[in-house]
């Protein structure tokens, strides 16, 4: 609806709206979870017109989950039956919405509908104005996601042409392609990994290729803007190696500098002129500190340095970086020990982890989460970052390809029997855990031949990708008729005959992310093989499980599973 607030009138710009049907303007369920959007319109910068998209998902199949009373913001409606939530969801192989663009033009209250014609486009992840109202630009995806196509189009006549392109030969277009990208008066500038690093170039929008911004064997992991009148780029990258975010200027004649401190994670928001930023800056060691700048003259004054917050901690446990050596790949780990730490003790250890692609855990920041409690009860927490996660190029990143769960489940094995054998470990008593993909890779690393676990846990865990949603599971497997091997091998709920050490699973009964199914077709797995495993349920609590201390009784349960198995 278009409210005209002058005039106090309000005019229907869409009226075929339906649930579980159609969706205008704002994403379907995958678009918003897996492309990082709320938003599925724009406006001309003019504002007389407005670009949107219509999500039909009539064909997605419907999912369905039970809903109870439950004491946390209690559904009193269901204190005797349960109810259900039914949404659209699409898994692995199966129809997503299709999607399509309109163009609805204010003065004469006339709807266009602008065709893309490629039969390879299923995913419209971005639309935006490239500062003008004849240039729309629309980033579309094929459905393998390793072939990324931006169109420009005036909305008025709807014609496009093609404005730039980037494929990969064995791999995923990575999505800092369609969240990097930003628009200027003569150019636009956009991210690609096509030099086995993610680097920023500028396009003129003829679509020529004027430069390639930045270069060397880093990744650019953030693109904060250029500033036209001192002719400079600003953006966050892992020039200073992968456990880093350096924020660094690049100015007109080629010159670097680092814009605050190299090492540790620094990041910034920019003023609309770049004219000012915020710097928001912290370290293993050093807890956020925010900084108001001038792009000109350094520091202005410091926010807020958190150290009231820090001086209530005199006595914590300091982490430490060590890198290790996993099927002839280095690896960096990080390594957490108690306050009181004895070398003669032997320590039992936790395994914590995510490993999912691109992701990362060994950061040189502050972070001070539930693995300090562990510690202060007497473990040693240890974390390691496997292949497929990000920070270290393309090829570190991709060798996950259609594979998941194959190498992070090797080098997350070989981190735990590294573990073992540092001096003041005990290897009899290593466990390990995960949330989501963590959870997912404790699942494959527990089960994983003559593993060193003798506890594992997984909280929300995917237990068998053809159970995940399209837009994820593809990007990095392709669909289960593409690659049905791939999807074998890579599913726990196939392993659970090797499973060799006492397990827990944790699940929010109303998760609508990753399925209750998951962890219940696992358990029946394990049931067919004569095997037991504990399992704790968290009612009407979606993938979070957050809300009413629920977050602390995740890992109290943890916990106290953990001491009744390793210690």
């Amino acid at each position: 609806y278009l409210r005209k607030l002058d005039y106090n009138t309000e005019v229907a710009v869409t009226t075929d709206g339906r649930v579980n049907e159609v969706i205008n303007g704002v994403p379907d369920w995958t678009y918003e979870e897996e492309f990082s959007t709320n938003c599925s319109m724009t406006w001309a910068p003019d504002n007389l017109t407005l670009c949107y998209l219509k999500y039909n998902e009539s064909n997605v199949p419907l999912y369905s989950f039970p809903l109870y009373q439950g004491t946390c913001d209690p559904m009193n409606q269901y204190a005797l039956y349960p109810g259900a939530y039914t949404y659209k969801y699409p898994v692995a192989g199966e129809p997503n919405s299709i999607v399509t663009l309109h163009s609805y033009d204010v003065e004469t209250r006339k709807t266009k509908n602008i065709e893309l014609s490629d039969s390879r486009i299923e995913y419209i992840p971005r639309i935006s104005y490239a500062l003008t109202p004849e240039r729309l630009v629309v980033t579309t995806l094929n459905r393998a996601q390793n072939r990324l196509e931006m169109y420009l189009i005036n909305p008025k006549s709807t014609v496009s042409k093609s404005l730039y392109v980037d494929e990969v030969a064995d791999g995923w277009v990575d999505e800092s392609a369609w969240e990097i990208t930003r628009y200027y008066p003569d150019f636009f500038v956009v991210s690609s990994e096509r030099s086995g690093y993610n680097h920023l170039y500028q396009y003129s929008y003829s679509g020529a290729m004027m430069r390639q911004i930045t270069s060397g064997d880093y990744d650019v992991t953030a693109y904060y803007g250029y500033d036209n009148v001192q002719g400079a780029h600003y953006f966050q990258s892992t020039i200073n190696g992968a456990i880093n975010r350096t924020v660094s200027r690049l100015d007109a004649k080629g010159k670097l500098t680092t814009i605050g401190e190299a090492e540790g994670s620094s990041s910034a928001i920019f003023s609309p002129d770049m004219a000012f930023y915020t710097m928001s800056y912290s370290n293993i060691t050093t807890p956020p500190v925010y900084t108001l700048n001038s792009s000109k003259g350094g520091m202005l004054r410091v926010l807020e340095d958190n150290s009231d917050y820090l001086s209530r901690y005199p006595a914590l446990p300091q982490r430490e970086f060590f890198t290790m050596n996993s099927d002839g790949n280095t690896l960096n780990g990080m390594i957490l020990k108690p306050v009181d730490f004895t070398p003669s003790r032997k320590y039992p250890v936790i395994m914590s982890q995510y490993s999912g692609p691109g992701s990362q855990e060994v950061l040189n920041r502050w972070r001070m989460d539930w693995d300090y409690y562990f510690v202060s009860q007497g473990y040693i927490v240890i974390s390691v970052d496997g292949r497929g996660t990000g920070g270290r190029g393309k090829a570190f990143k991709d060798v996950v390809y259609r594979n998941l769960g194959h190498y992070e489940t090797i080098d997350q094995v070989n981190a735990a029997r590294y573990a073992a054998n540092l001096p003041y470990v005990d290897g009899s008593r290593i466990g390990i855990y995960g949330w989501s993909y963590g959870g997912y890779e404790a699942l494959m690393a527990a089960s994983a031949s003559d593993n060193p676990y003798k506890a594992a846990v997984a909280v929300a865990p995917v237990t068998d990708w053809r159970y995940y949603d399209t837009v994820y599971a593809e990007r990095f497997m392709l669909t289960p008729r593409e690659n049905e091997d791939g999807y074998n091998e890579s599913a726990p709920i196939n392993r659970v005959g090797d499973m060799n050490c006492r397990l827990l699973l944790m699940h929010g009964t109303a998760d609508d992310n990753v399925h209750l199914m998951n962890t219940l077709q696992y358990v029946s797995a394990l049931q067919s093989e004569g095997k037991i495993c504990d399992m704790f349920l968290f009612p009407n609590m979606n993938h979070s499980i957050y809300g009413c201390n629920s977050r602390s009784v995740v890992y109290l349960k943890m916990l106290d599973f953990f001491n009744n198995n390793l210690k």
